[in-house]
């Protein structure tokens, strides 16, 4: 609709100054008679642009490469009707000063094709401009649809990889201590919810992360009991900053399993998200050095920084160091508005 109404109030001015432009040539001696003929011309002028404008639209001669033929053929058939109904006009109301004869007809005809020439070129440029734009916005669809795909695909693989490694601690359980283990599973079974819950979504709110994680490190308690010491240290005021559903568990279930499990007196585990400047800060820290496991597909990083990248773009970001003894996942987010 929006299309339509500027389709006809630019057909109506481009029409209205083709009739002032008449008018002006005849003004002072064609009278009243000659501002009739040049409001008869606009009129039949928006007639037949429009009946052009169908043509160009409907007909399978104007598609394709090889138009332009068809197009000047056209355009030279508009400007013959249009000479015609104007000559119609001076026949009829016969303004002082009107041409006689049949002489000044084809400069009649040079001009309306000029006219109809100028027309077409503007109706063109703006299909040209309106596909473009279409042409842009479909393609944007198709990206965000992508990078929909893309994210839904690494969530895909987050999962199960977490809940590999929650199973192979509820097995190492099961025949040392059958109450654990059971507790284990209603804990796991809370983290599948979660999982499934989230997993619709692009990010989470990072309290529900935190309690993700929670019910995550309830699990690894009964496996390890005194060997996991965790410390969460969460600044007021960002339990809303979004973060990508599993990242920040994916953090500390690897510094579960590079730190915890690969020490005999186990590790201390810190968990901080601080605001800094203009980014929100959050971190997994462990003690222990960043080594190459033979075992280790990297999965869950890889991917933790890819769906990062997906859902909040280039602030955010994702780095992995070691100083002081410890190892630093860091979650750099940016802050909300």
């Amino acid at each position: 609709m929006r299309r339509t109404g500027w389709y006809w109030i630019l057909q109506g001015a481009g029409w209205s100054a083709v009739a002032l432009f008449n008018l002006s040539l005849s003004m002072g001696t064609g009278g009243w008679r000659a501002a009739v003929v040049s409001v008869w011309g606009a009129l039949a002028g928006l007639l037949v642009s429009d009946l052009w404008h169908r043509l160009l639209k409907r007909h399978p001669a104007f598609r394709g490469g090889a138009r332009w033929p068809y197009v000047a053929a056209g355009i030279v058939a508009c400007a013959a009707a249009e000479t015609v109904l104007v000559y119609a006009a001076f026949l009829v109301f016969q303004p002082f000063g009107a041409p006689h004869g049949v002489a000044w007809l084809p400069y009649a005809l040079m001009f309306w094709i000029g006219q109809f020439f100028a027309w077409t070129v503007c109706y063109q440029a703006a299909l040209s401009m309106r596909r473009a734009r279409h042409a842009e916005a479909t393609a944007l669809r198709l990206e965000l649809h992508a990078k929909d795909v893309e994210l839904r695909a690494l969530q895909a693989q987050v999962n199960p990889h977490f809940f590999f490694n929650s199973l192979n601690s509820v097995r190492a359980l099961i025949y040392e201590d059958p109450e654990a283990a059971a507790q284990m599973i209603d804990q796991l079974a809370a983290l599948m919810r979660y999982a499934l819950q989230s997993g619709h979504a692009d990010t989470v709110p990072l309290s529900a992360e935190l309690e993700a994680v929670q019910a995550y490190l309830a699990i690894e308690r009964i496996r390890f009991e005194d060997r996991l010491r965790v410390q969460v240290d969460v600044e007021g005021g960002l339990e809303r900053v979004p973060v990508p559903p599993m990242a920040l568990q994916t953090l500390v279930e690897n510094a579960v399993k590079y730190g915890v499990e690969q020490s005999a007196t186990g590790s201390d585990i810190r968990i901080r998200a601080c605001r800094d400047g203009n980014a929100i800060r959050v971190e997994v820290a462990n003690i222990g050095a960043i080594r190459r496991y033979p075992n280790a597909t990297q999965v869950g990083l890889a991917n933790a920084r890819k769906r990062l990248a997906l859902a909040l773009g280039g602030q955010s970001s994702l780095e992995l160091g070691e100083s002081d003894g410890w190892v630093r996942a860091t979650l750099l987010l940016p802050a909300m508005a």
